[in-house]
């Protein structure tokens, strides 16, 4: 029985560690770019879009689906990153192992 106690305080120390470092992504930020950085989106470890700056150069009223291309790749580039970033935070706790649901 003392084991099972044991592994079960074990489990609820993960579990607040777990929390906190899901908490901690959402302060973490990356930076998506496209163009040479005429498009950037930034995004934190929570996989939301908080910012997206296009300068000037990049917007050619005659050529929108490049600015819209632009914008595409910078999110896309950005999520990947937040991804990343997720992964490496949160791996630590699953060893690497994709748990569904938990990030």
């Amino acid at each position: 029985m003392n084991n099972m106690n044991q592994m079960m305080k074990q489990v609820k120390k993960m579990q607040e560690q777990m929390m906190k470092a899901q908490e901690e992504l959402g302060g973490k930020t990356v930076e998506g770019t496209a163009g040479g950085g005429v498009v950037t989106v930034k995004a934190n470890g929570h996989k939301k879009i908080l910012d997206i700056q296009i300068k000037p150069e990049a917007v050619d009223p005659e050529d929108v689906e490049m600015l819209q291309d632009l914008v595409l790749t910078a999110v896309n580039d950005a999520i990947t990153q937040a991804e990343e970033l997720s992964n490496q935070d949160m791996g630590k706790f699953t060893g690497g192992m994709k748990i569904p649901g938990l990030f």
